[in-house]
């Protein structure tokens, strides 16, 4: 089945060269707790095209050189506290523990934490809960676990957790200490393994081959940032599971494209009539998919002063063709605030398929989708899909 024809596509459809992507940068924010924000600026020149200025980019990358750090310091795995919800409890809890030693603590928000474990006074706090649950989380913290904000981390990635920047950004905890993690392994159900319990999660990477210097170049791997990234990828290594750390800046881009993929597969995918799988958007519904990423990433570029790193669309495809199998395309309510409803822009092929799959599809009932721009506030950029050059030649 395919979307009706009176379904208007607003993005041009141009070839879907899947190396049309390039390197960008991101912004940090300040200090723990606070509210910040950088509004970019839109202005037409005498070209006929939208300029943005956006110094998010601009001010990340003198923060970064302010530390005055090029080399990631990385501190060891060791017993852990896992966070889960009391209500809402989410496979990553059990994925998070199953790859520990067994020395870890599971507890709930609030709970008095240990003065020290395994030795140590500073451990990883691992923040297990859903994304719906974690403002209130962040917010209701007592004094206790605020002074060891800086040992928390957070996930972001997959129908399981999504994106919480936004979230995070309310209160100054997206910036270079902070650890962050984009899964690439997968979250088995409860239940899933032997004698009941849930099966130890697999690495989901794939190998795409080797680049031009004979490197090997890698899809959807786990990448971490932050004061715990080498524990992170100590405990996810330990159990045959990638792992990348990164500084924060490289670390956001991978995030958002992970975002990109979760959003636009599951989208294009969910509004047809039979079933279908993410493999399955890759072989038969390639361009939709292809032209509401572009939408997306362009977006992102003068919004969020994120520009996706080269290659970003081969990576996602492969992402897809590999993995994809029998992964079914959803759209779930209480996820759609943080995984379709959180990029930039007017982005009007993608909003109409958000509200056919509503209106038409009887999906995200209890989701707030918004409505279809009816014009384009921004002119339209002469800058091609993926094309860094302003005379529109690829």
């Amino acid at each position: 089945a395919t979307i009706p024809s009176s379904l208007a596509f607003h993005m041009p459809t141009a070839s879907s060269t899947r190396e049309n992507s390039r390197t960008g940068a991101s912004r940090p924010e300040s200090s723990v707790f606070q509210s910040k924000s950088l509004s970019p600026s839109c202005t037409s020149t005498a070209l006929g095209m939208a300029t943005w200025s956006n110094g998010q980019a601009i001010r990340e990358y003198q923060d970064f050189l302010a530390t005055g750090k090029s080399e990631l310091e990385k501190e060891d795995d060791g017993p852990s506290i896992i966070v889960q919800s009391p209500s809402n409890i989410i496979p990553l809890t059990d994925a998070i523990n199953a790859l520990g030693s067994g020395e870890d603590v599971i507890v709930t928000p609030n709970t008095p934490l240990p003065p020290a474990l395994g030795g140590r006074e500073s451990y990883p706090i691992y923040i297990t809960l859903p994304p719906y649950e974690l403002r209130e989380f962040i917010e209701n913290l007592p004094d206790e676990w605020k002074a060891r904000a800086e040992d928390f981390i957070f996930f972001s990635g997959t129908k399981v957790c999504g994106v919480v920047e936004p979230v995070l950004r309310e209160f100054g905890m997206c910036r270079d200490a902070m650890t962050q993690v984009v899964i690439g392994f997968t979250l088995p159900p409860p239940g899933s393994g032997l004698g009941g319990v849930a099966r130890k999660p697999e690495d989901m990477a794939c190998n795409i081959g080797t680049d031009a210097q004979g490197d090997q170049k890698w899809a959807g791997e786990s990448q971490s940032c932050g004061k715990w990234n080498g524990a992170v990828a100590s405990r996810l290594e330990s159990n045959g599971i990638r792992c990348k750390t990164v500084f924060y800046r490289e670390w956001r881009r991978a995030m958002w494209e992970r975002a990109l993929y979760d959003a636009v597969w599951n989208v294009v995918g969910a509004v047809r009539e039979e079933e279908t799988d993410h493999a399955d958007v890759a072989m038969f519904f390639d361009m939709e998919a292809s032209d509401m990423m572009w939408e997306l990433a362009n977006n992102l570029r003068g919004g969020l002063a994120v520009t996706l790193i080269y290659g970003f669309e081969d990576r996602l495809f492969s992402i897809a063709e590999m993995r994809g199998k029998d992964e079914p395309c959803e759209l779930i309510d209480e996820m759609f605030p943080h995984m379709q409803n959180v990029f930039p822009g007017k982005n009007r092929m993608f909003w109409e398929y958000c509200n056919y799959a509503k209106d038409k599809r009887g999906l995200l009932q209890g989701a707030e989708v918004p409505p279809v721009p009816t014009q384009l506030s921004e002119l339209p950029s002469i800058m091609k899909q993926g094309n860094l050059r302003a005379d529109g030649t690829i």
